[in-house]
């Protein structure tokens, strides 16, 4: 096994190994379970409210944000701000919905993407403006503080949680809207409004909770995300243009699309730093373009 991780190859003029082919494979797992939450939420809301939320990267924000004040304000910990802040953020999100994006869903999409991009502007300023730019520490929790041995690294414990957490998450989301009754009326909704409101079926505020649910999940990576990068405004300008990339190659509204692509990404952008460097950058970009111009529907998309 030791022979086979010490084995090497040469790559654009760089000799890689197998073992830190894998590590850091491995690490960008970390970058894809956010991807993969981001672009889920972004996934939902288009899918089942035509919306383009430009400002998930600032709720992502928000999240964090949330989280950091619970414990200096409330000193409420790390575990309960990943329910408390979600569903806070969630709420604000609802809020939303109810004043401003509700406004938007017979107009084109171009409205509502300039809408979502104004409010991540005044979003981001506001936080800027109170708390500045320099960015705050959110300490990652004593029980998950440490590394465990996996073969071929040492992997980070609280970086194998934020993973595993957002595989839950995904599943979990997936699993409700594909395979339960509330995910088949929400489906329903989205094709035949009318329909469904004859059957006694609340569909606006069904389509209210769809909003608030998909900002819920930009919230909780925020939280997972608050002890690895520091809380700061400008956290989720990092994310939001690969998120975008990477639900336009899983096809856009779909939501294992979304969770596969992001994962799958996160790892192709780690592997990039160790083969090719240079273009970790833009790996994520290039993959949009091929996908785009072979499959312009997305790797998951589905006909019209």
């Amino acid at each position: 096994m030791q022979a086979i991780l010490s084995y090497s190859f040469s790559f654009f003029g760089t000799n890689v190994t197998i073992a830190a082919l894998l590590g850091q494979g491995t690490l960008g797992l970390i970058n894809g379970a956010f991807y993969a939450c981001l672009s889920l939420g972004l996934a939902v809301i288009f899918g089942m409210l035509n919306i383009i939320n430009f400002a998930h990267g600032a709720l992502f924000m928000m999240g964090a944000f949330a989280s950091w004040m619970l414990l200096n304000y409330l000193g409420i910990g790390y575990f309960p701000s990943l329910i408390l802040s979600p569903l806070l953020v969630g709420l604000f999100g609802i809020f939303l919905e109810k004043t401003i994006i509700s406004r938007l869903y017979k107009l084109d999409h171009l409205y509502g993407l300039l809408l979502t991009f104004g409010l991540a502007l005044v979003i981001q300023g506001l936080f800027r403006n109170y708390y500045g730019s320099s960015g705050l520490p959110y300490q990652i929790p004593h029980v998950l503080q440490g590394a465990t041995y996996i073969g071929f690294m040492y992997m980070p414990n609280y970086r194998g949680w934020v993973v595993l957490a957002a595989l839950f998450v995904c599943l979990a989301t997936w699993a409700i809207i594909e395979k339960t009754s509330l995910g088949a009326t929400l489906r329903a909704a989205t094709e035949n409004a009318p329909l469904v409101q004859a059957f006694g079926v609340n569909v606006p505020r069904l389509i209210t909770l769809t909003y608030g649910g998909g900002i819920a999940l930009a919230a909780f990576a925020g939280v997972l995300a608050a002890p690895i990068y520091s809380v700061n405004p400008n956290m989720g300008d990092n994310f939001i243009n690969i998120v975008f990339a990477v639900v336009v190659i899983g096809g856009m509204g779909s939501i294992m699309g979304s969770i596969v692509t992001g994962f799958a990404l996160g790892v192709i952008e780690g592997m990039t730093k160790v083969v090719y460097p240079q273009a970790s950058a833009t790996v994520v970009f290039v993959v949009m373009v091929i996908v785009l111009l072979t499959k312009p529907r997305g790797l998951f998309g589905k006909a019209a």
